[in-house]
């Protein structure tokens, strides 16, 4: 009788002919030294460098966030999304670093808040300009270019009606992702210009700060995690995993001393804590969303990593609030 088990020895001996690929531990450190390698890099060469490197990533985070509402059922319109995205980063970027851009774009220094209406004095009346330039009429301005971004939204609404099914869902997912991934990512403009210098190391510091809180929650958590911090958003974090990132990240606000000589101990224990607490819920936030959309991963730009927003979720709830605290500090 003959065997009827398919014969393995051709198949066996293409997989052992075949050399095997690097491991996701390989993949995950080799992706991300490199992506460490490129933002350090970013924010200690230049402004600009910083400047374009971190629209590049909220622009990237952006297309994760509207693939993730597509992926829900939504229909987004992403290149708007991305669009008003970058022009608000690059709005806030130009503002806040007015003083290091004047000189080299030929800007005249101590005019106006907002570079884009520099040239108002020489073709308007003073009172006039004076009202523009003002930060009221920047106020307003911004508020007139939101109620135009909604016209522009709902037309695209009325256009594709009923195909896109869910027109004023499809709408706020847009605004959603400007609200929860735009603007808090341009709040990093905000750290690094302090008294019209730019400081990189403002930005490493919080970069030390959120990769401590990382690294001590998953060290403590391996080691001693047994009371589930959120279930059923992410079962893998445990309260012993915080506690440990919690005291990590402390540690690290009193190492950066070093770094940062002319910041107080306390003002870097308020920042580590508010990374402490709100690091971690950006991370929840985030797994929150994907499972409510059904998604592994944000995205696959980082193999081994995932998407850029599963790399920079901490920073979307940290940024507002550290950003409201030096606005409060002065």
């Amino acid at each position: 009788m003959a065997d009827s088990t398919p014969p393995t020895t051709s198949v066996s001996s293409e997989a052992a002919a075949t050399p095997a690929g690097p491991s996701n531990l390989r993949l995950r450190i080799i992706y991300g030294l490199i992506g460490a390698a490129m933002l350090l890099g970013s924010v200690w060469f230049s402004p600009w460098t910083f400047g374009l490197f971190f629209a590049a990533v909220q622009a990237v985070m952006l297309w994760e966030f509207y693939r993730m509402m597509r992926a829900g059922g939504y229909a987004p319109a992403t290149w708007i999304g991305i669009g008003v995205g970058i022009i608000v980063f690059g709005a806030i970027h130009l503002t806040v670093g007015y003083s290091f851009y004047a000189p080299i774009l030929g800007w005249q220094n101590g005019w106006t808040l907002y570079p884009p209406l520099l040239a108002l004095p020489q073709g308007m009346p003073l009172p006039a300009s004076y009202w523009f330039l003002s930060a009221g009429g920047v106020v307003y301005l911004w508020m007139v270019i939101g109620a135009l971004l909604m016209v522009v939204l709902i037309i695209r609404e009325i256009i594709q009606w009923p195909d896109n099914g869910k027109p004023f869902a499809n709408i706020g997912a847009i605004l959603s992702g400007l609200f929860y991934v735009s603007l808090p990512m341009s709040g990093l403009n905000a750290l690094a210009f302090v008294q019209n210098t730019y400081d990189y190391r403002r930005i490493f510091a919080l970069l030390f700060l959120i990769w401590a809180s990382d690294i001590g929650a998953y060290a403590a958590g391996k080691t001693f995690g047994k009371h589930k911090l959120a279930p059923k958003i992410s079962p893998g974090k445990t309260w012993e995993g915080w506690a440990g990132g919690f005291v990590l990240t402390l540690i690290v606000g009193w190492a950066l001393g070093y770094l940062l000589p002319d910041m107080s101990l306390t003002h870097r224990l308020v920042a580590a804590s508010v990374v402490a607490v709100f690091a971690p819920l950006g991370d929840l936030a985030e797994s929150m969303l994907k499972r409510s959309v059904g998604v592994k991963d944000s995205g696959s730009i980082m193999p081994g990593h995932g998407g850029l927003l599963d790399r920079f979720d901490a920073f979307l709830l940290v940024l507002p609030v550290l950003a409201l605290l030096l606005l409060l500090a002065g």
